[in-house]
């Protein structure tokens, strides 16, 4: 019988890797193999596996030395949804191993160039202590959050003025470390 993780398109790190490189930007092999320092062609190979699934699509392709080079972006709207997570046992890692590396390297390179010191920029932790009707509250609200995120960027590309990129992270997880409860660090 086959086993239905198998062909879960991000159960492989690089891919995964790979897959949130393209959410971010569009790239071509060589230049994820560069980021990644990983050989171009296992990372060609597992951009051709995005792109065969659908996950990715080509943006362009330029000239480079009598070769052709393809620039790859993740597909709009295409997502890794948290429900069925607990059937994709081998690719949640993966992806959330991915999306925080995504987000350090982020952070780090905003931070460097003093993009937190604009107003209201902010660095905010919280370690909670929540019943499951308290993670479920919390849930629903952050989800509310968002949305209304989404409206904030959709006034602001209506009004087509200058904008800055700006970078929100939301995470809700169980920590897993009572060490660090115990230690309030």
């Amino acid at each position: 019988m086959n086993d239905p993780r198998a062909d879960d398109p991000l159960r492989h790190p690089l891919r995964a890797r790979i897959f949130a490189l393209l959410e971010r930007d569009a790239s071509s092999a060589l230049e994820l193999s560069r980021t990644l320092r990983a050989p171009l062609g296992v990372v060609a190979y597992h951009v051709r596996k995005l792109h065969d699934l659908g996950l990715i699509e080509l943006v362009r392709e330029t000239r480079v030395r009598g070769a052709v080079q393809r620039h790859f972006r993740a597909r709009e709207g295409v997502v890794v949804p948290m429900a069925g997570w607990s059937e994709r046992p081998v690719a949640k890692p993966s992806v959330v191993a991915a999306a925080l590396e995504e987000i350090v390297d982020l952070a780090r390179a905003s931070n460097a160039r003093g993009g937190f010191d604009a107003r209201g920029a902010s660095v905010t932790r919280e370690k909670l202590r929540l019943d499951r009707q308290g993670w479920e509250r919390l849930a629903e609200r952050l989800r509310v959050l968002l949305r209304e995120v989404e409206t904030i960027e959709e006034e602001a590309t209506a009004r087509k003025a200058e904008r800055d990129q700006v970078a929100l992270v939301v995470m809700q997880f169980e920590s897993m470390s009572e060490r660090d409860w115990e230690s309030g660090s």
